[in-house]
């Protein structure tokens, strides 16, 4: 049994030493050497492509390195599954279709916002996601589960 005295001892250098790891591995993690994003690699068509992604809700069907909606594709990978004719004629389309049931929305975009997207896909889809899996299907974690039973 401790003492008062040794308690205290032990819960300060037991709580000093673990704030010293979280400080170490913070900045560790907020490394030049530890950024897998790339972001030198943003170009002026990447960034307008992103802000088109998100003025115009796209992650409220989408989902783009696994956050948004499961309604629709994922699309981290999208230009390397489908090619970029495919995604580029989904969204330069004046009229809406409905693979599988799921109704797409047509925006009409021009080529230029095309190209911006798809170089925003682009960019995505080079991100080091340190083996995270790239669905390929807007399926859930749960319901891929229920498919392999």
């Amino acid at each position: 049994m401790l003492s008062k005295k040794q308690a205290r001892t032990f819960f300060l250098v037991g709580s000093l030493v673990t704030f010293f790891i979280f400080i170490g591995l913070t900045v560790f993690s907020l490394s030049k050497a530890q950024d897998q994003s790339h972001s030198d690699k943003i170009t002026e068509s990447v960034a307008r492509g992103k802000h088109l992604w998100e003025k115009n809700n796209c992650m409220g069907c989408h989902t783009i390195m696994g956050e948004g909606a499961y309604y629709a594709p994922e699309l981290t990978n999208v230009v390397e599954r489908r090619g970029e004719i495919y995604v580029k004629t989904v969204l330069k389309s004046k009229t809406p279709w409905a693979p599988r049931g799921r109704k797409m929305v047509a925006y009409g975009f021009t080529d230029e916002q095309a190209n911006d997207i798809i170089a925003f896909f682009k960019w995505i889809s080079d991100i080091n996601l340190n083996g995270f899996e790239k669905v390929d299907r807007a399926v859930s974690p749960l319901a891929k589960d229920k498919m392999k039973n």
